[in-house]
């Protein structure tokens, strides 16, 4: 559904179904002028209206920078501090995205830059449908969400999930992975809210950025205003933690 060719062609083959108009917008928010820009856009007409209650592709950003854990008094993900901790209603996960209509969620993207030291996916994925207050679909882990196992051990790309940069499990390290539910679809007739654990019981406070992407009826709720673009720059924070406690107290670019 999504690619990058070779080093800077981007590209999307997600359906984006529309009734009356469609428009395409790009816009430089850097501080450089942009010295060529190519695209490519393919659509196509129809004779007859669209169905009702067609659905609408949606993606929607979101970021923590970073996220804030319940602690940073903690040397390994396996301390008893950590591994006895209980998130059973999914309380301050980081949130992919929460829509109200009905519809189905076919995916999302996340890249995240490590603040501390160790394995940063020690966290479930959680949805909730309709309303739900508990969520009937809690997984085991993050590299299980995205299908990999043990941590990912070397980057591995496929149709619908991958994890094509993986870190090296320290604070500055990045990791980036993708996984879309075309062959796995979660319907919802209300409501739908995805969410994550940032570490276990969301113990960690790294950064996660992220797109979610999925169909439904309109209309849609109002998206979160996107972040001014200093604060999109990826950055070390000062959250303390293995690996962090040792920073001068300022944010960090990473080597890119």
């Amino acid at each position: 559904m999504l690619s990058v060719g070779s080093s800077k062609a981007l590209n999307c083959f997600f359906p984006m179904p529309y009734g009356n108009h469609a428009k395409i917008k790009v816009t430089n928010e850097g501080k450089q002028n942009v010295s060529s820009l190519y695209y490519n856009i393919e659509y196509r007409t129809n004779q007859h209206p669209l169905p009702p209650k067609t659905l609408y592709f949606h993606a929607q950003y979101r970021q923590a920078g970073p996220n804030a854990g319940w602690t940073n008094q903690w040397y390994s993900n396996y301390d008893p501090l950590v591994v006895f901790k209980r998130n059973p209603d999914g309380a301050d996960n980081y949130v992919w995205f929460d829509a109200k209509g009905s519809g189905q969620f076919v995916g999302v993207t996340m890249s995240v830059l490590q603040n501390q030291d160790g394995w940063w996916g020690e966290g479930n994925d959680m949805f909730y449908i309709d309303g739900e207050v508990t969520p009937s679909i809690a997984g085991t882990g993050t590299e299980d969400y995205f299908l990999g196992a043990w941590d990912f051990g070397t980057p591995f790309s496929y149709q619908l999930y991958g994890a094509p940069v993986v870190g090296k499990e320290e604070a500055g390290a990045r990791s980036s992975v993708y996984r879309f539910h075309l062959d796995s679809p979660i319907p919802f007739s209300k409501s739908f809210r995805a969410t994550i654990e940032h570490g276990h019981a969301n113990h960690r406070s790294d950064n996660f950025y992220s797109v979610a992407y999925w169909y439904q009826t309109e209309p849609h709720s109002k998206f979160p205003p996107l972040p001014p673009v200093d604060d999109r720059i990826p950055v070390i924070h000062i959250v303390g933690g293995p690996g962090n406690s040792s920073l001068d107290g300022k944010p960090t670019t990473p080597n890119r």
